[in-house]
């Protein structure tokens, strides 16, 4: 639980500073960007009215081609056939090729500016009276590839921004998460202890109400009384079982070594043996087990927790099942995974319900009825079970397939 919690911690930490950190330096190089862009329209503006040589940077020497300090913007005229009629004494810095393809661009337009990014080359054309045409344009290639690299930049400083911020963050959590930790740690032994405690009274009481209920001379309500004590006793007995179970399967997944013991089982085998165990029980409820078991199957485990949790599975399904229906338990093994999967055919379990059904004490209205008997404690410890064997366990519930809870081990 706490690896979980520590994990969701430095993913929302990380993913919200990311986001921040994202907007920030998107906002720089939309800035940036639109900066230099507005820079450059604002100068082939300022050419179109003018035949000067307007430099962006303040420069006003003439530059050799396009690797100057300043920005230099040809003009150009053309007659109403598109024949190149004046130029600018600035021609010399773009050479045919570009200029052929601007012209081309423009009289093929309707826009009156725009771009040729292959030839890095900003454009902007006006009217003349006459029905000519004149064009002002400028290369941008130092801005393209400026920007270029502020944007290679900026995603290499966000990725290494990211990795320090999660190192950071996962630092972080192990001390924000300490008195969470240590909670949880007492809650644990709390309820390991207790259960461990209620144990021997409840043995007790049971012992001395075996004794009474064999009284020839109590009447029948005083037998009544003591039968029911009995009965909760053992209620109480199996909650504490139950506890004590849980308090395990947590031990293990929180790493704790003691809490282990891992032995080669012959799963099959296991699996099998459980099948065959509750087909009294099976039969009672108007139910059957089909067993489709692939044989040979051996895992590394618990042995007596796994023919819990097996038993759990067969135990739940058996007691949801419709009568005159079929309860399927399969085990099969694909890709080195074990795959368990049983399988009944009784009330459905709506997807709310669904969604919390290894809840610890989570009882559905429907499907999970106090009739039943148990504490909704059982399907919590098949959960912790298969995660404690490095597993996991899922449910489906519909109409057309019944109910079916597949563990991968």
């Amino acid at each position: 639980m706490i690896g979980t919690l520590r994990r969701k911690f430095v993913l929302i930490v990380v993913a919200l500073v990311g986001i921040v950190l994202a907007f920030m330096l998107g906002s720089s190089l939309w800035s940036t960007y639109t900066t230099q862009w507005k820079l450059i329209y604002r100068s082939l503006d300022a050419a179109l009215q003018s035949d000067d040589l307007p430099m962006i940077g303040g420069s006003t020497n003439e530059p050799s081609e396009y690797s100057s300090g300043g920005r230099l913007v040809v003009t150009v005229s053309l007659d109403e056939e598109g024949v190149l009629l004046t130029t600018n004494e600035s021609l010399s810095a773009i050479n045919q090729d570009t200029l052929s393809d601007v012209i081309e661009t423009v009289l093929a337009s309707s826009k009156t500016s725009g771009r040729i990014r292959s030839s890095h080359v900003a454009w902007e054309s006006e009217s003349l009276p006459d029905g000519g045409t004149k064009i002002a344009l400028a290369d941008t290639s130092d801005i393209d590839v400026a920007f270029q690299n502020q944007l290679i930049t900026s995603i290499v400083g966000f990725v290494c921004g990211l990795g320090l911020l999660f190192i950071a963050a996962w630092w972080l959590s192990s001390w924000i998460l300490h008195p969470v930790k240590s909670a949880w740690i007492q809650q644990r032994r709390f309820v390991a202890d207790a259960s461990h405690e209620l144990k021997t009274p409840l043995a007790v009481i049971v012992a001395n109400m075996g004794i009474l209920q064999k009284d020839k001379t109590l009447s029948e309500d005083s037998r009544s009384w003591i039968n029911s004590s009995i009965e909760a006793a053992c209620q109480m007995q199996g909650l504490v079982t139950d506890l004590l179970e849980l308090a395990r399967t947590d031990e293990t997944i929180a790493g704790d070594a003691n809490a282990k013991r891992k032995v080669d089982v012959d799963f099959s085998d296991m699996v099998q043996s459980a099948a065959l165990e509750f087909d009294a029980m099976a039969f009672e409820h108007g139910c059957s087990i089909d067993e489709k078991v692939q044989e040979g199957i051996h895992i590394t485990g618990d042995p007596d927790w796994l023919a819990r949790l097996v038993k759990i599975l067969i135990d739940n399904a058996i007691k949801y099942a419709g009568e005159k229906t079929v309860v399927t338990v399969q085990l099969t093994k694909e890709n080195n995974k074990v795959h368990l999967v049983v399988n009944d055919h009784g009330q459905v379990i709506n997807p709310e319900d669904l969604k919390h059904v290894f809840d610890r004490f989570y009882r559905s209205d429907k499907a999970r009825s106090r009739s039943t008997g148990g504490f909704g404690l059982g399907l919590a410890i098949a959960k912790g079970i298969a995660e404690s064997h490095g597993g996991s366990i899922a449910a489906q519930s519909n109409e057309a397939d019944g109910t079916t809870f597949i563990v991968t081990l």
